[in-house]
């Protein structure tokens, strides 16, 4: 009876432990080779592409869709070292796809919709954008979602779907970009001298472009006295040193020449 069940147990170890201790011996260095192999794969590719200056967003969006399509072929490479058919499991894998993509259609409309934005390249990496409630930096085009930085340094992920929907302000597709400014003169300021010191001023602030020329117009006439339209141009990573560089220039001229606070005013009229 003893000498019957080591018989067995010796069987059970030849027949079906070391094979399956083989088999998942030879799982895990798959594994580890082959993450490896996709490692190397996707930084070559990165590194040829950067080579041939290929466009940053779609280096990136290249190579995310390759390490996915890899990492798929590794898993199945891993499920048929245990011998499972790789054809069955490959009919399996679509009809899951299928089913995930309907339960699941609005990640496949951010897929779509991120191939559109490399396709059609309404920004890329590094463009200042508004779109889709977040305006910002774009750090990266993934494959689902778009990375931005807000102003205020918070990174903001957003669905490529939602993104591509909305209306998109590139700020960063021109070479020039106006600051819009106004400055309100009291009844007692000439305009036109004004106008003319203002405008001196501002081509004095640093990073001031002089083509196109700075704006210095009269915008209207009410009642605390002239306000002026100041819109100078610059470039679009220098808006903001602008922008409060020029408010700063708009208070040292007024108080350079004494021009009084503006205030309304009304003039009252007896009858005669």
């Amino acid at each position: 009876m003893s000498s019957a069940l080591n018989f067995d147990l010796g069987s059970l170890v030849t027949t079906y432990l070391i094979p399956l201790a083989w088999q998942l011996a030879g799982a895990i260095l798959l594994w580890v080779v082959g993450g490896w192999v996709i490692n190397l794969v996707g930084n070559l590719s990165n590194r040829g592409m950067t080579r041939q200056k290929v466009e940053p967003t779609l280096i990136r969006y290249v190579e995310a869709t390759l390490r996915v399509i890899m990492r798929i072929v590794l898993v199945i490479v891993i499920l048929s070292v245990f011998g499972i058919e790789t054809t069955s499991f490959a009919a399996l894998l679509a009809a899951a796809g299928i089913a995930i993509g309907a339960a699941w259609s609005g990640l496949l409309a951010n897929f779509a919709a991120g191939a559109f934005l490399i396709i059609l390249r309404p920004f890329k990496v590094g463009d200042f954008i508004s779109g889709g409630g977040i305006t910002g930096t774009v750090r990266e085009i993934g494959l689902f979602a778009t990375t931005i930085d807000q102003p205020d340094n918070v990174r903001t992920t957003i669905g490529n779907n939602k993104l591509f929907a909305d209306n998109i302000v590139n700020f960063s597709a021109n070479s020039a970009r106006r600051v819009d400014l106004t400055a309100q003169l009291a009844h007692s300021v000439d305009p036109q001298q004004a106008m003319a010191l203002i405008r001196t001023r501002i081509a004095q602030i640093p990073n001031v472009l002089p083509d196109p020329a700075p704006d210095v117009e009269i915008l209207e006439f009410n009642a605390a006295g002239t306000k002026l339209i100041v819109r100078p141009y610059c470039h679009n990573d220098n808006y903001w040193q602008v922008y409060f560089d020029t408010n700063k220039a708009l208070a040292e001229v007024g108080g350079a020449n004494n021009w009084p606070i503006p205030a309304p005013h009304q003039v009252l009229r007896q009858p005669s």
